[in-house]
């Protein structure tokens, strides 16, 4: 059993920056699909970026692109988003989940939510203009 837990979320103006991250604990680490997803009041949910725990390839939806990056450290089992130029639209519940087992980074490309099977509690992130 993958158990998740974020943390780094709060409020911040417009401009602003937010570093989430996200401890992994139980459960396969190596080789796994690591992802944060986001999810605003009254919208569905949607991917942010993802990360390949091997070899730290990084993926990224487009309501990441440019401005926010994903990375992990092996060591602590964490991965982690930083998030610069934060706009009032990023405001919502940021979530890190656990993937499948690849053999490979491409197949972590290529993740959508349905495939992931754990989740964490979620972290909030509220930006005001």
């Amino acid at each position: 059993q993958v158990q998740l837990v974020e943390s780094g979320g709060g409020s911040v103006q417009a401009g602003g920056s937010l570093r989430l991250s996200c401890a992994v604990s139980g459960g396969t680490y190596s080789y796994r699909c690591l992802g944060w997803f986001r999810q605003a009041p009254g919208k569905e949910r949607e991917g942010v970026a993802r990360i390949y725990t091997f070899t730290g390839n990084p993926y990224y939806d487009d309501a990441a692109k440019a401005r926010f990056t994903i990375s992990r450290d092996n060591a602590k089992r964490t991965i982690y988003l930083q998030m610069n130029s934060l706009k009032p639209e990023d405001t919502a519940m940021y979530y890190c989940a656990a993937g499948p087992v690849y053999g490979g980074t491409s197949q972590c490309g290529r993740a959508k939510s349905a495939d992931f099977d754990y989740w964490g509690q979620g972290t909030q992130v509220t930006v005001s203009s």
